[in-house]
């Protein structure tokens, strides 16, 4: 028996081979894709619709519901044990069982955030490491009073998935499903206090406006210009490898929190592996994607080769995760990423059409930065450009 299986993740070719060393009677052929965005889930609705889609997929948390809407999702309760979800972390768990409904994937990584930050420089212009937003603005506020060409970090306009996580570590709700119809509230009051907060900083000139990941906000974290960058834990090796030579000078803390004494957290991407419509032979997809995603041995290959941090509890406990990073002064910066894992908020759920409200929300955010609107403007042009997306879907939707 064969599986096809799609996937972007770097070196996973060494899990599947492992797989398939293990099980002679289920072979799984591998087939690497560029990322989703970039062309893998167009190719993947495209397939759906001709009948040739593989058996399995690698798809986003924000993106399943997408596919669950074209119907491209096969449900695999049955084909695993009623208690397969208490291995992951509860809000992983929930992004593939769509409020109980069934079993769309399995999880495969997440995206814990927390804050990095340049121990160095708040020694050097004697602030405290903020542990709530409005400490956070405070801190933003003496830096840059000591030295105006610095910033405590950017507000980027496209990384609308790290706006999200904002939204939802304070109890945003975007999108909640009632029967057969979804209620949509992306300028919720919890997601607008977000909005507000990060314009009262732009308007002063706290926040930088860049765009992460270029070569400017590389060249700003390099030469001491940016404080923080409150980030996923795939971000520890973003900086080890875009700034190689602040090693030792950055450390990480919890991500500020709205009340101090909160714990709350947020989560900023992650993957699943999903079985698909057409697969003949669901149970056994099944099983490979529940081993790809628990097996201790596959799990470290996936961290090791991809730098996957797990979904499930156990993987927590791969060596890799365990030891100092010498780039963090040898702090034990996963301790702080498990913290944040447990502390995610499970019922923050994703609409069925999330790449048109990110692109809504990326050019309101573009207009905001540019100085011709608001955020809050943002949110609301992204409400009303999602209701309009879902109801050509011919889904029932109305704000809440």
């Amino acid at each position: 028996m064969k599986l096809s299986f799609w996937s972007w993740v770097p070196g996973i070719d060494d899990a599947v081979d492992l797989w398939n060393a293990q099980h002679p009677k289920v072979q799984v052929e591998l087939n690497t894709v560029p990322g989703g965005n970039q062309g893998t889930y167009q190719n993947l609705s495209n397939a759906l619709k001709a009948g040739n889609e593989p058996d399995l997929a690698q798809i986003e948390y924000d993106t399943l519901p997408s596919f669950r809407l074209q119907q491209g999702l096969r449900d695999i309760s049955h084909c695993l044990k009623t208690d397969t979800g208490d291995q992951f972390f509860d809000f992983a768990w929930k992004q593939v069982t769509f409020g109980n409904t069934g079993v769309y994937a399995i999880p495969q990584d997440t995206g814990p955030m927390a804050m990095f930050y340049r121990k160095d420089l708040f020694e050097k212009y004697g602030v405290e490491v903020p542990k709530t937003w409005a400490q956070f603005a405070a801190v933003a506020e003496a830096v840059h009073k000591q030295d105006p060409t610095v910033q405590i970090t950017h507000f980027p306009q496209r990384d609308t998935g790290w706006f999200a996580g904002l939204a939802s570590q304070n109890g945003a709700r975007w999108a909640q499903i009632d029967g057969d119809k979804w209620l949509v509230n992306i300028d919720d009051a919890p997601t607008e206090e977000v909005a507000k907060y990060w314009q009262n900083l732009i308007d002063r000139g706290l926040v930088a406006n860049m765009q992460g990941f270029s070569q400017q906000w590389n060249k700003a974290l390099a030469d001491g210009k940016l404080l923080t960058w409150v980030s996923a834990v795939w971000g520890n090796a973003t900086l080890a490898s875009n700034v190689p030579t602040t090693s030792g000078k950055w450390a990480l803390a919890p991500m500020p929190t709205w009340k101090d004494g909160e714990h709350t957290a947020a989560n900023w991407g992650g993957s699943s592996t999903a079985v698909l419509r057409g697969s003949d032979h669901p149970y056994e997809a099944a099983q490979f994607a529940l081993w790809l995603n628990t097996d201790p041995d596959s799990l470290k290959l996936l961290n090791q080769n991809g730098g996957l941090y797990p979904a499930t509890r156990a993987g927590l406990d791969l060596p890799f995760l365990k030891q100092p990073s010498q780039f963090y002064g040898g702090q034990h910066i996963f301790d702080v990423f498990a913290q944040a894992a447990d502390n995610v908020d499970p019922d923050f759920i994703w609409s069925p059409t999330m790449t048109q409200t990110y692109a809504s929300l990326a050019d309101g955010f573009g207009a905001a930065l540019g100085g011709d609107s608001t955020l809050s403007e943002a949110l609301v042009g992204a409400q009303e450009d999602t209701i309009t997306a879902m109801r050509l879907q011919a889904l029932e939707v109305e704000p809440k």
